[in-house]
């Protein structure tokens, strides 16, 4: 490992606002880095401005934090919808935009275009790995998978993912700035779509359908089982919910555009309530009624 990964990592731009990145963004303003995040909308940058206001001033309530850190943290946080302003600045960026394959290269064709040499372009994805996007930049060996978890305030770990043509620096000064911003960082020796925690999630979602679909068990009952003999915080239900049941299968075909494994499709109570618009917690209707 080099002396210090970190001497050139001052300022992180997130691009993306939604509750994700604009979570990652405040992780690092909290750490005390110069920190942007950015959306291509003005009500998007200012619903996360309030969001992240609220969860703060919550935590203080709660005395999970001091209202002096908070302040601090701030301060230091940009909200933002000129990108190329911020992006000019940084020196590492995480992406955290729509899954989308075509808009993900567009975005970092263009960051490639407007940041310093030595700025690292990392994707929150883990559904779409780095290599697919890294030969839209002209520095492939700076392009790798970043992936923080849902609530990125609180979940520890990070995933840290290359692909085959990112540097070892690279992925050193990744893992050093997770570590740096309170994180667990987990490195993959290669992609494989999912990484490691989303596989092992999506086994056992799939296997929870499977019981459901194949009529063995209610999928309250198969939610009572994870809980209480696999000591589960909850059950594979109530978290597709909170992940949302639109993320679940959206991951799911794009697993399958990657493999064409017709095993990979969503399952058929899956499609159904995306279909429906019943996407969990975000809509007030899932496998749950949240109304």
């Amino acid at each position: 490992m080099s002396e210090n990964p970190l001497k050139e990592i001052q300022h992180i731009t997130v691009i993306g606002a939604g509750a994700m990145g604009s979570q990652i963004a405040m992780v690092c303003a909290l750490a005390g880095y110069d920190t942007d995040v950015v959306d291509i909308k003005q009500e998007a940058v200012d619903k996360a401005s309030e969001q992240l206001h609220s969860r703060m001033d919550r935590d203080v309530s709660k005395g999970r934090r001091t209202q002096q850190d908070v302040d601090a943290a701030f301060g230091r946080l940009t909200f933002s919808t000129d990108r190329d302003a911020c992006a000019a600045q940084a020196d590492f960026v995480i992406e955290a935009a729509v899954e989308d394959l075509t808009i993900k290269r567009q975005v970092f064709a263009e960051l490639d275009a407007v940041c310093p040499e030595h700025t690292i372009l990392a994707t929150n994805s883990s559904n779409i790995v780095s290599s697919r996007v890294a030969d839209a930049t002209h520095r492939p060996e700076k392009v790798c998978n970043v992936h923080f978890f849902n609530p990125a305030l609180v979940m520890k770990c990070v995933e840290v993912v290359p692909h085959e043509g990112t540097s070892r620096e690279t992925v050193e000064t990744a893992m050093e700035l997770a570590r740096s911003i309170g994180k667990a960082p987990v490195e993959l020796k290669k992609e494989v779509p999912g990484f490691v925690a989303n596989r092992l999630l999506g086994a056992l979602r799939t296997e929870a359908l499977k019981l459901y679909e194949d009529g063995v068990a209610d999928y309250k009952d198969i939610d009572v089982a994870a809980k209480t003999a696999l000591n589960h915080p909850m059950g594979p239900f109530e978290l597709m919910d909170m992940v949302g049941i639109d993320v679940v299968y959206l991951i799911r075909l794009a697993e399958y555009e990657q493999t064409g494994d017709p095993a990979s499709l969503p399952a058929e109570s899956i499609k159904a309530k995306y279909e429906a618009g019943d996407y969990g917690r975000k809509t007030g209707h899932g496998w749950y009624d949240y109304e």
